[in-house]
């Protein structure tokens, strides 16, 4: 089954980091967010991916035509162009579609620009280039066949960034929690979704992905896998200094590649 992954935007909330590369290319650890989403997919046995590709684009295209180099130290004679690489990394077993889908389109737009990619696909997996988790994507396809719908959502109730106060009728603080969770879910991305997806988008309508939904909730077409484990987002710059630091402790739950099983 192939893998959507969009990776075309320009990442305003993050301008720490993506002025200077596009969101999907910015780093945990060594490696870009984009790798860690894609290490995810490979642990379960899904290396196919189409990457819809907009902002800096080129520089996702660049880093993988050149991946070897850029994970490796090595030897280079200038003359020659001979290279010699020193510590041994066995490369990734992928294939990788770049789709140029437009530096202003939108979400919805991008993905009927990758139509021709998936077509001859029952259904295939779509996602967002900055949102890691460990999702277990067996079960989440399981589930998607089970209930019988044109799209599964992996449902997310996050942490809030704020500790909440509960308040009594006379002004006075009753409990203070701490970071508590959502009593709202969100769209943690890790879709599945069948080719019939194309019917209900629009190539004259520019807008996100996220517009879509509620059309399609509302004819009974969504079903929601709910994921209770770990989901982070890139998507601020402490996002990017909270994702790092878990890196560095090895506190990475995302990391499922790292287990000699399945979770």
């Amino acid at each position: 089954m192939k893998t959507v992954i969009l990776c075309g935007g320009q990442g305003t909330r993050l301008k720490e980091e993506t002025e200077f590369r596009p969101k999907p290319m910015v780093p945990i650890g060594k490696f870009p967010i984009l790798w860690h989403i894609m290490k995810i997919y490979n642990h379960f046995g899904h290396n196919n991916f189409i990457l819809a590709l907009g902002y800096k684009g080129d520089m996702i295209k660049e880093y993988f035509m050149n991946y070897r180099w850029h994970i490796s130290d090595f030897t280079l004679n200038i003359k020659s162009k001979h290279t010699e690489y020193h510590n041994f990394h066995e490369l990734e077993d992928w294939n990788i579609t770049f789709a140029d889908t437009g530096l202003e389109s939108q979400t919805s737009l991008r993905l009927i620009k990758l139509k021709k990619y998936v077509e001859n696909e029952d259904m295939f997996m779509l996602t967002y280039g900055d949102g890691i988790a460990d999702v277990n994507i067996d079960e989440l396809i399981k589930f998607h066949k089970e209930k019988g719908k044109l799209i599964t959502i992996t449902g997310i109730t996050p942490v809030s960034q704020y500790g909440v106060i509960d308040v009594d009728k006379d002004g006075l603080a009753k409990v203070f929690t701490e970071k508590p969770l959502s009593k709202n879910m969100i769209n943690g991305g890790f879709m599945v979704v069948n080719k019939e997806i194309f019917n209900y988008l629009d190539e004259n309508e520019n807008i996100m992905f996220e517009e879509i939904l509620p059309r399609l909730a509302k004819k009974k077409l969504v079903t929601i896998f709910h994921h209770t484990g770990f989901w982070h987002s890139m998507d601020t710059y402490r996002d990017y200094v909270n994702l790092n630091k878990m890196w560095e402790e090895k506190n990475k739950s995302w990391a499922v590649w790292e287990n000699d099983v399945k979770p």
